[in-house]
């Protein structure tokens, strides 16, 4: 298996835009600029550059949609690698993973209770009773 080329210890400090694509928070460079130039992300809850040099023990806060991700940055990489490399790089916190699994589920809920239109179909009360006993 080929091994990311992962910066020294002597080069502590990352590129912003550059962390974030190689995180594959974001699909290219230009869509991560794009990104903190907006707002969207914050480094130690202080918006950021996205020349802004990232290190180990940084905490970020990435709003992707209506999602909101807290993470630790753990590592550094010089260049984009397959996912189960690239969720190396950082660790979310616990608290963000609970409220993106509770967005979630209201925003499935509310496709449900949005989508019926008259009496609803076999279907619809299947996803209506999980919906209630919190299956989902």
């Amino acid at each position: 298996m080929p091994k990311t080329e992962e910066l020294s210890p002597e080069q502590g400090k990352q590129r912003l835009d550059k962390w974030l694509w190689a995180a594959r928070f974001f699909k290219t460079r230009a869509l991560a600029v794009e990104a903190i130039e907006s707002g969207k992300i914050a480094v130690n809850d202080v918006r950021a550059k996205p020349s802004k040099a990232i290190g180990s023990g940084d905490m970020l806060s990435i709003r992707l949609g209506p999602y909101q991700h807290v993470v630790e940055v753990l590592g550094l990489s010089a260049k984009r690698g397959p996912a189960p490399q690239a969720q190396l790089l950082y660790r979310e916190t616990e608290e963000s993973i609970r409220m993106r699994a509770e967005l979630s589920a209201e925003i499935k809920a509310s496709r449900i209770t949005n989508t019926l239109k008259g009496r609803p179909t076999k279907r619809d009360r299947r996803d209506l009773d999980k919906l209630k006993r919190g299956v989902w």
